[in-house]
């Protein structure tokens, strides 16, 4: 029978019952040992394998980083478990060889197949292997280290400003994230300490919902000119936020002073986007930049809202405002009933007009 030497290896004394391992080794050396197997059920309803289905999107983002990045690492190792066919002998991996290999990959199957497509097939790989006594054993490892709990989602967007070179599912986040961090933490801010983040707890509006209205504006609004250009955003970009918020403060006093989401929709996630899309409409038809410039564009609002109490009026129905969701359809109620009623009325002109 053929077999597969891998080493050096270096031998971890974790457990006396599952004796682990690591190594280094191509991607086109570990599937010769190990293999993808899919969850899967036979005709006799007895469940093998244990994988998810590949995740395209996640593979073509890695192996796009292998190939283009000038340094690409990945020191997340690729797990693999075996339950018999593989010994060590004098600190190398000695695995049987055959058809199938006997080895399954638990962990890190997104990397491994991105680097099977990677040009640079030499690419080394960390591999780290454990050896069990039965299937059982190697399920119940394979639970246990895929069941772990991810990273937050709001510390990674934190993370973010300053981090170059990310995949474009986590870059466009980046502007976005760069806002928010100067919106929740510059002096001056009219959101100052308000957004609620990893770091800041005490925060009464998630962080998620400020990103979704920067993000909508930087996609196609008016915050789109400046989404290349750090510098730009930072400045001119963060300084139209601000004062479109410090605006909204100010007209809106009553209904976003002191209030959370449940007691204000203005500070709710349906009233924070639609509410975003009226920047983007005061900032496109009327050039609005300046703070009092958002207040006069606000102006025609005042009377018409039903943030903490009453019923919105729209076109074809009438809603209590306790009513508003987040949800896709009530933030397009929303947005599109409070765009329409600031549209520029003739003969209006904003403070930077006169």
């Amino acid at each position: 029978m053929k077999t597969i030497k891998l080493g050096p290896v270096l031998q971890l004394e974790q457990s006396s019952a599952v004796p682990v391992v690591v190594f280094r080794a191509t991607a086109s050396e570990i599937l010769s040992i190990a293999r993808i197997e899919r969850a899967d059920r036979r005709e006799d309803g007895r469940l093998v394998g244990f994988q998810r289905p590949q995740i395209q999107a996640h593979i073509n983002e890695i192996q796009d980083y292998l190939d283009e990045d000038e340094a690409p690492i990945l020191p997340n190792a690729i797990v693999l478990g075996f339950c018999g066919g593989v010994s060590i002998k004098s600190d190398v991996l000695v695995v049987d060889g055959g058809s199938v290999p006997p080895g399954w990959v638990v962990d890190g199957q997104q990397r491994l197949t991105a680097a099977t497509r990677t040009q640079n097939q030499d690419f080394p790989l960390l591999v780290s292997a454990f050896l069990c006594r039965s299937v059982a054993e190697l399920h119940k490892q394979f639970i246990l280290i895929n069941s772990t709990r991810p990273l937050p989602r709001d510390l990674i967007y934190e993370l973010m400003p300053g981090v170059e070179g990310l995949p474009p599912r986590l870059s466009d986040r980046t502007a976005a994230a760069l806002l928010v961090e100067a919106l929740n933490y510059r002096e001056g801010s009219p959101l100052k300490g308000m957004i609620k983040q990893h770091t800041n707890r005490a925060g009464v509006i998630k962080d998620t919902l400020i990103q979704r209205v920067l993000m909508a504006s930087l996609s196609d609004g008016a915050l789109s000119a400046w989404r290349d250009d750090t510098s730009l955003l930072l400045g001119p970009g963060y300084a139209m936020v601000a004062n479109f918020f410090s605006a909204l403060r100010q007209v809106f006093a009553d209904d976003w002073e002191g209030h959370t989401p449940k007691t204000s929709r203005l500070v709710h996630g349906v009233g924070l986007v639609a509410m975003g899309y009226v920047m983007d409409a005061l900032a496109f038809d009327r050039e609005a930049r300046s703070k009092d410039d958002f207040v006069a564009g606000l102006e025609p609002l005042v009377g018409r809202t039903a943030f903490r109490s009453g019923e919105w009026e729209f076109t074809d129905q009438r809603r209590l405002w306790n009513t508003l969701q987040n949800t896709g359809a009530d933030y397009q109620l929303l947005a599109t009933h409070l765009v329409s009623l600031v549209r520029r009325p003739r003969g209006l002109r904003l403070a930077s007009d006169r």
